[in-house]
């Protein structure tokens, strides 16, 4: 059973009201399957969001942030946990079961895409959800599939990540998990 998901999400709301939205509702759906949601610590934008929906649901909370970042933390969670480096934070992020993407900027495309390649490299075997909220996988998507198109990625590619339409189909196959 999945018991801890590494949620990867943007600092900022973005431009339309659905990331907000998305985000609150994944905080109580991990909380109300009684999952701990592990993040990147910060108190605003989707993660702020993110995290006050799973901490108002009663999940555990972890937030991992690196020390020069210390300042845009949140305040309420259970643990923070403080690392030296963006690469220590995603070594300790990617220690969850399962993985999902919200949308986001170029760090949560950044933490998506090594996920996605250290999965490719063999270095884990643990399922990778994108959470596609009006359409905002879509980019994602067709950059990994221009990869594969242009001959540098192989087409199995595609097969280490499932992108699934709004928070209720993510949460949904996320029950699914073994």
């Amino acid at each position: 059973m999945i018991r801890s998901v590494a949620v990867f999400a943007g600092s900022r709301v973005g431009a339309n009201p659905a990331y907000a939205a998305a985000a609150s509702a994944l905080g109580a759906g991990l909380a109300a399957g009684n999952r701990r949601l592990i993040y990147g610590g910060g108190a605003h934008g989707l993660m702020g969001l993110l995290a006050n929906a799973a901490l108002a649901g009663g999940a555990h909370v972890t937030g991992i942030i690196p020390s020069f970042l210390t300042q845009f933390s949140h305040p309420g969670l259970g643990q923070l946990d403080c690392v030296a480096t963006m690469h220590d934070r995603k070594r300790r992020l990617f220690q969850a079961d399962a993985f999902i993407a919200l949308p986001g900027g170029i760090g949560t495309l950044d933490e998506l895409i090594e996920a996605i390649t250290w999965r490719s490299l063999g270095q884990h075997d643990k399922p990778i959800l994108l959470c596609d909220i009006a359409g905002s996988a879509a980019p994602t998507v067709a950059a990994i599939d221009a990869a594969i198109a242009n001959g540098f990625s192989s087409p199995s590619l595609r097969t280490l990540f499932e992108v699934h339409t709004g928070v209720p189909a993510t949460l949904a196959r996320l029950d699914t998990l073994p």
